[in-house]
C-alpha cells in the first residue's frame, strides 16, 4: 500500500468523531446501520436539497468504512466526511 507524504498519518485503529454531510434524508430504518452516529440535523439548502448531518464516535477506519458502505447502500450521496477530534 502506498504511503501518504506531507499530511498527518493516523492508524487505522485510532477511534475518533466525525462529521458526515449526505444528500437526502435518513428513515428510522436506516439510523440502525449507522452504529453510535445520530442525526444532528435536516435542513434544505438551496443548491443541494435535503440535506442531512451526522456526527458521534467511530472505533475504527473499518467501522468508518461500514458506514460509509450504509449510506452508499441507501442511496445517499455523499457530500463531505469531516474528522473532528478523538475525544
Amino acid at each position: 500500500m502506498p504511503k501518504v507524504t506531507g499530511g498527518i498519518n493516523f492508524p487505522f485503529s485510532r477511534s475518533g468523531n466525525y462529521h458526515i454531510r449526505v444528500l437526502g434524508l435518513i428513515d428510522n430504518n436506516g439510523v440502525g446501520k449507522l452504529g453510535s452516529l445520530r442525526i444532528v440535523s435536516s435542513s434544505i439548502e438551496n443548491k443541494e436539497g435535503l440535506v442531512t448531518e451526522l456526527e458521534g464516535k467511530i472505533r475504527d477506519q473499518a467501522e468508518l468504512a461500514g458506514v460509509l458502505n450504509s449510506l452508499y447502500e441507501m442511496h445517499l450521496t455523499l457530500l463531505s466526511v469531516r474528522y473532528l477530534d478523538d475525544n
